[in-house]
């Protein structure tokens, strides 16, 4: 049967295809298009991948021509170990900006973690940055963090790729950097970056503030420049209580940072989780 033309096929033809002539006995497209559905359904490797196919093979076939059969587990192997990594992620990008609800008004959370199955002989889990958006459940990207490098160095060249206007981007102490700031705004989105000690002097004085507002109990803050929200959370048998503030008075602002150097810094913060397991009660505070 002819292919009928599907959003992967279109978005992935410009994916330069590095096979030899003589090895390409399933086509590209159809090995791209069952390793991206399988993925989606729940394959975490090659062998998967050719279990999903064997099981959807009639499916398939309604709009893939599949001349050479189902690939075995082998040849997903091969294509996936010969593609460019670089020109991959440009397609996939382009067919996930396409198919995914626009990110805008979304919390999207960037975080690293270690790549699960990516371990090899000698090496450990291949650590990567992702991207999240939380409101259609989905990773808008990732990268893996080079050789002897760290998250920071990686989380710029992640940004550069996705597209985030009228998102609100989240990031743990490691991207809490000025010109990670600078960079999210450039995009057109909003970000929360959470503060620790890797900025000493700025966590101390923005504990203090709280702890001081707090003590008095936000008596002498004035109502518009002081917002407070409280979630509960039971699960399982454990009580999960948040409590948020924000400030947002220019003076305090200007205080903490005299030069600008945070691009539009519009609010301060303080999360309090408070958890209950039985007896026990455990109270952290984030900034």
């Amino acid at each position: 049967m002819a292919e009928i033309p599907t959003s992967i096929t279109a978005h992935f033809a410009a994916l330069p295809d590095p096979r030899v002539a003589r090895t390409k006995q399933q086509r590209l497209p159809d090995i791209l298009t069952i390793a991206l559905c399988a993925v989606i359904c729940g394959a975490d490797g090659f062998v998967g991948m050719v279990t999903f196919a064997k099981a959807k093979e009639g499916w398939l076939r309604t709009f893939l021509p599949l001349p050479g059969g189902i690939p075995c587990h082998d040849t997903f192997g091969r294509a996936f170990a010969a593609l460019d990594p670089q020109a991959f992620q440009t397609c996939f990008l382009a067919w996930v900006r396409a198919v995914v609800p626009s990110t805008a008004g979304q919390v999207v959370p960037l975080d690293g973690k270690a790549l699960r199955g990516a371990r090899g002989a000698g090496h450990g889990a291949v650590p990567m940055v992702s991207a999240w958006a939380s409101g259609s459940g989905l990773v808008l990207g990732q990268v893996a963090v080079a050789e002897k490098s760290n998250a920071i160095v990686a989380l710029p060249a992640l940004l550069r790729v996705l597209d985030l206007a009228g998102a609100t981007v989240t990031i743990d102490a490691m991207g809490c950097q000025t010109a990670i700031a600078a960079q999210i705004v450039g995009r057109g989105a909003d970000y929360v970056l959470a503060l620790k000690d890797n900025h000493p002097s700025l966590h101390e004085e923005v504990r203090a503030t709280f702890a001081r507002e707090r003590r008095d109990r936000f008596a002498l803050v004035p109502p518009e420049t002081h917002d407070y929200a409280k979630t509960v959370e039971k699960d399982h048998g454990r009580l999960a209580i948040r409590r948020h503030w924000t400030r947002h008075d220019p003076a305090i602002l200007a205080h903490l940072d005299p030069t600008g150097a945070w691009a539009d810094l519009g609010a301060i913060g303080l999360v309090e989780r408070e958890r209950h397991l039985g007896d026990r009660v455990t109270v952290e505070c984030h900034h």
